[in-house]
């Protein structure tokens, strides 16, 4: 009797990691097909200049750049208008596109080996991976929500977040000048890498 009753409790707690887990292998699916175009886009690209025209339309598509765009400003986005906030998503996903084109050498590839990867919350899965590029291996985790399908929220390389290096530098920003001062250093930035 006692067994059973241990059983019955049990049994929700099961069900709900077993929910917790099944939208784990579409994450890794949507991941690999993601970094598989942009390595397809990345060979097909005649130079480094034409790279952020190529990636643009696929990373657009894989990254929620709306969510990481108000991660990455922190606290202060609540205190952005509407227009303030289009204009950041706007400017924070050119810089994130072009910053990350700058890090691909057409010709020159990495070999990523995918592992298991984990759900530390419903609706969320994070994608851990080996990189080897160049000669050098770094460790990648891809972050992923499920919001109109599974889509990158946050990179963490060698365990530093990407959208947390960039709240240190916003939420300086904003406390200083509020979202002007956010918006201008974004566009000061977007001006920099015409």
């Amino acid at each position: 009797m006692k067994i059973r009753r241990y059983l019955l409790l049990l049994a929700p707690l099961l069900l709900l990691c077993g929910r917790l887990n099944a939208g784990t292998p579409e994450a890794e699916k949507r991941l690999q097909s993601a970094v598989n175009e942009v390595l397809t886009a990345a060979e097909s690209a005649p130079d480094v200049a034409a790279l952020p025209a190529k990636l643009s339309p696929i990373l657009l598509r894989h990254i929620s750049f709306d969510a990481m765009t108000r991660r990455a400003v922190g606290p202060g986005w609540r205190q952005f208008t509407n227009a303030e906030k289009e204009k950041a998503v706007e400017l924070f996903t050119t810089l994130i596109i072009r910053t990350y084109s700058e890090k691909i050498t057409p010709g020159e590839y990495p070999v990523i080996k995918f592992k298991p990867a984990s759900t530390p919350a419903p609706g969320r899965v994070e994608v851990p991976t080996i990189l080897t590029y160049r000669g050098s291996t770094y460790e990648v985790t891809y972050r992923l929500e499920e919001a109109e399908g599974w889509r990158i929220t946050d990179v963490m390389i060698e365990g530093v977040s990407l959208v947390a290096n960039y709240r240190s530098q916003f939420d300086a920003l904003f406390k200083k000048d509020g979202a002007n001062g956010v918006l201008n250093a974004l566009t000061k930035e977007k001006a920099r890498n015409k």
